[in-house]
């Protein structure tokens, strides 16, 4: 029987790196390793890239912004599972403490949970897909931006404001919920649409169907704007930039390592 292969990368601080060579340890001799090359200078392994990782699943070590970087690396996402080192993380279903004994059961098998992502065109050209979000935003502090949003060619909104957050269902309760969008069940095929300090009472968040294609376009010359792709990707746009954003073909994929608990992980997180 082909041994199940397992991949792994990790934050980098000495926690993690420590409870990954752990599990590396533990693991080694019942599965086939691959080691992000950060990580694998550190515990002395050969290094491999995640783009370049063929494996069953990866493991995480870190919080959200591990597993966000993770995914940005690759075409076609792997399976992750992500192993919490962080606070809040929503993408993180797991303790340390819980580690080996979820990674022992994940051996016999595992069910993948995949997860809608946007992808962005901006002149024509594809940005990584936003696994939580696309932002919008100043890039000049205290100056607001001019900019109308087209949902599948009809006008939706007008406005001035600091942004606009272009979130997916998994990223609602990121940055999306932060600026007061609503939280939405990340099942749900969706795209939230939340204004970032709007200079009009009537400014409201929006839910629209997760296949729409929304166009954006900033209405004053000279003025500049930043596109922010999970925290991870930065583009800079001005008046006359095309900015398309639909649904990627490829979702996001994660080991389910319990049962679906997101209403009581809000409840968690979120006191």
């Amino acid at each position: 029987m082909v041994p199940i292969r397992i991949g792994f990368v990790s934050r980098n601080d000495e926690e993690s790196i420590q409870l990954a060579g752990s599990l590396i340890d533990h693991f080694r001799s019942r599965a086939e390793i691959f080691v992000e090359p950060e990580l694998a200078e550190h515990l002395g392994w050969k290094g491999t890239p995640v783009e370049e990782m063929d494996v069953d699943f990866i493991v995480s070590i870190g919080g959200d912004g591990t597993i966000l970087r993770t995914i940005h690396k690759m075409e076609d996402p792997r399976p992750i599972l992500g192993i919490n080192m962080g606070t809040v993380g929503f993408l993180v279903d797991v303790e340390p403490k819980d580690a080996v004994r979820t990674i022992e059961h994940l051996l016999l098998g595992f069910e993948v949970d995949e997860r809608t992502r946007i992808e962005t065109l901006l002149r024509g050209e594809r940005l990584p897909p936003a696994t939580n979000e696309v932002a919008l935003i100043t890039s000049s502090p205290a100056k607001m931006l001019d900019f109308e949003i087209k949902v599948n060619g009809s006008p939706l909104e007008r406005l001035r404001a600091d942004g606009m957050i272009f979130a997916t269902s998994t990223g609602s309760t990121a940055y999306a919920m932060s600026a007061g969008g609503p939280i939405v069940d990340p099942h749900l095929d969706a795209i939230v649409l939340v204004p970032v300090a709007p200079f009009k009472l009537s400014a409201r968040p929006w839910v629209i169907r997760g296949d729409s294609m929304i166009e954006v376009d900033l209405k004053l010359p000279g003025k500049e704007a930043l596109v922010v792709v999970d925290g991870q990707t930065m583009a800079t746009v001005t008046h006359g930039d095309e900015i398309i954003m639909r649904k990627a073909e490829r979702p996001a994929r994660f080991v389910k390592a319990s049962r679906d608990g997101f209403y009581e992980k809000v409840k968690a997180k979120l006191v």
